[in-house]
Parts: structure tokens; C-alpha cells; sequence
């Protein structure tokens, strides 16, 4: 006997090739292309021609989020900018902190080094009159003015960069950084026309020595009667080009005592065998030209004090003007 094809039953028919209902349980074809997808298409969402596109419900529950997200990501993008600020402030101080103490360091022996130059300048003056004035065009060229020049510049340039330092107060940071320049530049010029023009200063420097021996030993003039003394005595030579020099100032056979080789009182007014014979303006460049490297070393470190503390002040400079950028 038949059963009903209304009967309720817990067995369902296979699908034949014959039949016409191709109708799939719910959620088989899911399953299905699930399983095969990566096989039939799955990136283009089918399974054997069957388009399997979600509907408008499930592709707006796809791509719709939160919207407390965005302020969220917002905030933890600001947070991370300001961290990344907050380091890069802390680097440029701590930076700045360093060339701070190292140019105050250097500024300190720079003013140091001026006072020193300064109170050796003041005690030639004192104790030595003019010392080492050769020069009858220059009379205020001497060793102990030049000292006094010299050190009150190199005092007041280390003063300058000592307080910039300490105070970063960018305006006396650039007055050092111009200062330096400005002496740096005017030193490399004087060395380049030297070398340039050394024979027309030969020149001018022997005919200038001579006319200052017309001065030797005269009132007011115990600078260059001390130094030419010092200088015969000391290169054992005897005038600018040679003994002969000293006859056109006394006007006759007759040379300073401290020409002689053995010294002792009027012996200028001997015979010219008890007389150095060199020239004292050759024996003095020969002296120079020996001690060339100790000369060129001198010059050298001078450069490179002074380039680095231009180095140390325009890097001073830029990190204060960053750290006010930066850190406002």
C-alpha cells in the first residue's frame, strides 16, 4: 500500500537526473561553495554559474563600523604626533645643553688666554718700556702694544661668547660668531698679501730698520736701543745689512758695543775684527725659516681655534633658534 504523498516523513527523495527540482536545502549551497569556491570561482562569487552576491541588508552590515572609532584613531594619531614632538624637543635640549657647556668651556680658556696675553703686555710695557719697537714709521708697534692689543680683543671676543653661552641669548651668540669672523678673515688676508708681495716688504722692512738706527740711543727711545741691543747681542750680527750700516748713524768707524764678539766697555770704537759681521736682517729670516714648522704649527692651531669656535657658535645659534621653534 502507497503512502500519501501528504503523509509527513522523515525521509526525503534524492533528486533524480529526470527531475525537475533542482531545489537545494537551506544553507546547502552555502556549504557547497564554501567547500569548492577556491576551485569554481569563488573570487567572483559563484558556483557553477550561480551568482551568490549578498544582498543590500548584508553588504551595509559588512562595511558599516562604529563611529566612535574614528575619533578614537583621531586621538591616537595626536597622541603619537605630540609624543613624537614632545622626543624631538627633549633631543634638540639635551643637544643644546652639550654645545652650551662645551663652548662656555672653550670661551673660558679663550678669555683666560687673553688675560695672560694681556698682563705679559702690560708688565713689557712697565718693566721694558717699548720693547722690540724697530720701527721708526711705527713707533706704537711694539711688542708690549701689540701684547695690550691683542689681549683686550681676545678678552672681550671670550667675554662675549662666554655669556652667550651661558644666557643662549641669540644676539651675543652672533656678535661672537661676526667678531671671530671678522678677525679670522682680516688674518688670512694679511697672510695672503705676505706671501704675495714678500719681496716689496723685504724691501720696505730693510729701508725702514735703517732709518730706526738713526734713532738708536736717543731720549724717548730706549725701546729700540733695548731691542736692538737684544737682537745683536743674541743672532751675533751687527745692522740691517751689515756693520757698515751703523757708520752713516755716528758718522764715523763706529758700532754699537753690543756688535762686538767680546763685549765690553767703548769696544765699538775698535778695530771692525772684533765686530759680528752678519747682517742682522738675514740672520733673523734664516732663524725664521728654520723654525718654519714650529712657526707653521703656531698659525695652525691658531685657524683652528678660532674655526672652532665659529663652528661652536653657529651651532649654538641654529639649536637656540630651533629649540625657540620647536619648544614655544
Amino acid at each position: 500500500m502507497r503512502r500519501s504523498s501528504t503523509d509527513e516523513s522523515t525521509y526525503h527523495r534524492s533528486p533524480s537526473l529526470d527531475s525537475k527540482d533542482y531545489s537545494f536545502p537551506n544553507g546547502a549551497f552555502r556549504r557547497y561553495s564554501s567547500m569548492y569556491g577556491g576551485q569554481f570561482g569563488a573570487a567572483s562569487n559563484s558556483f557553477f554559474g550561480f551568482h551568490t552576491n549578498p544582498g543590500p541588508k548584508a553588504t551595509k552590515a559588512k562595511y558599516t563600523s562604529p563611529k566612535g572609532n574614528k575619533y578614537v584613531v583621531f586621538y591616537l594619531d595626536l597622541s603619537f604626533i605630540f609624543l613624537l614632538e614632545l622626543k624631538r624637543c627633549s633631543m634638540a635640549h639635551n643637544c643644546l645643553q652639550c654645545i652650551k657647556y662645551l663652548m662656555f668651556v672653550f670661551n673660558l680658556l679663550f678669555w683666560l688666554g687673553g688675560c695672560g696675553i694681556l698682563g705679559v703686555g702690560i708688565w713689557l710695557a712697565v718693566t721694558q718700556g717699548n720693547f722690540a719697537t724697530l720701527s721708526s714709521s711705527f713707533p706704537s708697534l711694539s711688542a708690549a702694544n701689540l701684547l695690550i692689543v691683542t689681549g683686550t680683543f681676545v678678552m672681550i671676543i671670550g667675554f662675549v661668547g662666554c655669556i652667550g653661552a651661558i644666557k643662549e641669548n641669540k644676539c651675543l651668540l652672533l656678535s661672537f660668531f661676526i667678531m671671530l669672523l671678522i678677525i679670522f678673515l682680516l688674518e688670512l688676508t694679511v697672510v695672503i698679501l705676505f706671501f704675495v708681495y714678500t719681496d716689496k716688504i723685504d724691501k720696505y722692512a730693510q729701508r725702514d730698520l735703517k732709518k730706526g738706527l738713526h734713532l738708536y740711543g736717543t731720549d724717548g727711545n730706549i725701546g729700540l736701543t733695548n731691542a736692538w741691543s737684544i737682537i745683536q747681542t743674541d743672532f751675533r750680527c751687527c745692522g740691517v745689512s751689515n756693520y757698515t750700516d751703523w757708520f752713516e748713524v755716528y758718522n764715523t768707524t763706529r758700532v754699537p758695543d753690543s756688535c762686538c764678539l767680546e763685549f765690553s766697555e767703548n769696544c765699538g770704537l775698535h778695530s771692525p775684527g772684533t765686530w759680528w759681521k752678519a747682517p742682522c736682517y738675514e740672520t733673523v729670516k734664516i732663524w725664521l725659516q728654520e723654525n718654519l714648522l714650529a712657526v707653521g704649527i703656531f698659525a695652525l692651531c691658531t685657524a683652528l681655534v678660532q674655526i672652532l669656535g665659529l663652528t661652536f657658535a653657529m651651532t649654538m645659534y641654529c639649536q637656540v633658534v630651533k629649540a625657540d621653534t620647536y619648544c614655544a
